[in-house]
């Protein structure tokens, strides 16, 4: 994950790709890449009704006890904030004819995390952040060593 540093302080942009207000966190997606960074409300510098998928935040990045964390989030000045891309759900279940052509989608890295993201608060919505970043990692050790998603 690429950063700037702006007078000591490690900078980055990215976009949310998931923030639940009722539970207070989500996830940012870094612009240059690399893991996303873990996003708590407490961290904001903005009301968090505005942390809405696609919003173009800028944060200081910390080290927290389970990885990377976004504080003082604020959002980018003129950013346009784009629609969440659209991306199959693991929910939805291929269609017949796919099924029986042997094809199917390959996501990439960051779309398939996104969508076990979303699985797994909409299927357990009691889950951790530490939870849900072991199972993310394990899920995707899986998919990469099946040719699920894009190296």
């Amino acid at each position: 994950m690429e950063f700037r540093v702006n007078g000591g302080v490690v900078v980055a942009t990215g976009k949310v790709i998931r923030f639940d207000a009722v539970r207070g966190y989500g996830f940012v997606a870094p612009e240059n890449g690399g893991g996303d960074v873990f996003l708590h409300v407490n961290d904001l510098l903005v009301e968090k009704s505005l942390m809405a998928p696609g919003a173009v935040v800028e944060f200081e990045v910390e080290e927290g006890d389970r990885g990377p964390k976004a504080a003082d989030v604020r959002l980018v000045e003129g950013a346009v904030r784009t629609a969440p891309v659209a991306s199959f759900s693991l929910a939805q279940s291929p269609s017949q004819e796919s099924v029986e052509d042997g094809v199917c989608d390959v996501l990439s890295a960051r779309e398939f995390t996104q969508e076990v993201t979303e699985t797994l608060l909409a299927a357990a919505p009691g889950l951790t952040a530490e939870q849900i970043l072991q199972i993310r990692r394990s899920l995707a050790e899986v998919a990469t060593k099946h040719g699920w998603v894009e190296a």
